[in-house]
């Protein structure tokens, strides 16, 4: 929502500009109309036009190089002794998009252009053309604007460089704090843990074999170890993501599909597009939303049926996963630690996570993360 509305803001400024620099020019123009000959529409047009398409120097800065180019020697070949900012403005736009070697060259053919279009439009002879094009400013401006857009396209770079660091060095940080955490839950709470579910299935056998009656407490606190046990060791699975554990990324969703099916849930997968280009960070977590995703849906989604895809689109990955069980609008699930993690990585990655009921029934997940913030 943000990156829509800054495009729609840079889009406004950048109609603003064109059309002050169109104004600029065609007053101008206006106010130095050449005596002989009679200047016509066509150069007015020239100006205008020239102004206009630095509306799209965003978008396709080469090309309104060229145009604004051809627009400035065109109006001076129609006798408009009129300065050529538009190209100046265009010059600073295809410097600041890194497009150097173009501009260069078109600056280059400009420039030579420039004084012969001033002595085609028959108001000076040679040496008033030549000093008509008024060289060294011209080329003063040129090189100004250039590296203005240099400048600014250098410190972007560096911006970003900066955001880049800082989030490398904030997931450095939270994989150190994960593993920091993995650590203390197995040396003691997994201990505890065994310890009570081992006395639980001792006291249960020995009740057997005695021929009594287990309580029905204790046949509770033996499931609930048991249960207890199998989510801390998914937790600790899922926190010890280091060096030491293979990363698993978008190859490895066929095994998770495939593990679903083994439990009795008609679980299918599809993907699309190349997910060859997919960063591993990206893919990670994908991963690891399918694999929640299908865990839940397994211990409480009570379904049949569930549908797992994956596109992979240049500018993002999305992961859609889509069961038949019971979860209805008016019900939705209470959202529990698994779906908070999966939250958490996928907006650390700068994606969006949407998780809720769907009108037919079920239950769907879908996650987009967008591939430029981890290339």
């Amino acid at each position: 929502m943000n990156r829509g509305r800054f495009a729609v803001s840079a889009g406004v400024r950048d109609w603003v500009v064109a059309v002050g620099v169109a104004a600029a020019l065609l007053v101008t123009g206006l106010a130095k109309q050449p005596s002989a000959p009679r200047p016509d529409l066509f150069g007015y047009a020239l100006l205008t036009l020239g102004g206009l398409a630095l509306a799209a120097g965003r978008r396709a800065p080469v090309a309104v190089l060229a145009f604004t180019g051809l627009c400035a020697v065109g109006y001076q070949a129609a006798g408009f002794d009129v300065a050529a900012v538009a190209y100046l403005f265009a010059v600073y736009a295809a410097m600041r998009a890194g497009h150097r070697l173009a501009t260069v060259a078109a600056s280059v053919a400009v420039l030579a252009a420039l004084p012969l279009a001033a002595l085609a439009s028959g108001l000076h002879d040679t040496g008033e053309a030549f000093a008509q094009a008024r060289g060294a400013l011209e080329i003063a401006w040129l090189i100004a604007a250039g590296a203005a857009g240099e400048a600014l396209r250098q410190a972007e770079r560096r911006a970003d460089e900066a955001e880049r660091t800082r989030e490398e060095t904030a997931r450095r940080r939270a994989d150190e704090e994960r593993l920091r955490i993995a650590r203390e839950l197995h040396d003691s709470l997994t201990h505890q843990i065994s310890i009570v579910k081992l006395q639980a299935e001792v006291a249960v056998h020995v009740a057997r074999k005695r021929g009594e009656q287990v309580p029905e407490a204790l046949l509770a606190i033996q499931q609930a170890g048991r249960e207890a046990n199998r989510e801390l060791r998914a937790t600790l699975e899922a926190l010890r993501d280091d060096d030491t554990t293979p990363p698993r990324g978008l190859d490895a969703i066929a095994e998770l599909v495939e593990q679903a099916r083994g439990i009795g849930l008609d679980a299918t997968l599809t993907i699309g597009g190349q997910r060859d280009d997919v960063p591993a960070a990206v893919g990670r977590t994908v991963y690891r939303v399918v694999q929640e995703s299908l865990t839940n849906i397994a211990r409480h989604a009570h379904a049949d049926t569930a549908s797992v895809r994956i596109d992979c689109r240049p500018d993002a990955v999305t992961a859609r996963i889509d069961d038949d069980g019971k979860a209805t609008p008016d019900a939705a699930p209470a959202p529990g630690v698994g779906l908070l993690g999966m939250r958490e990585r996928v907006t650390a990655l700068g994606g969006r996570l949407r998780a809720e009921p769907r009108g037919e029934g079920g239950f769907t997940v879908l996650a987009e993360l967008p591939l430029e913030r981890t290339s």
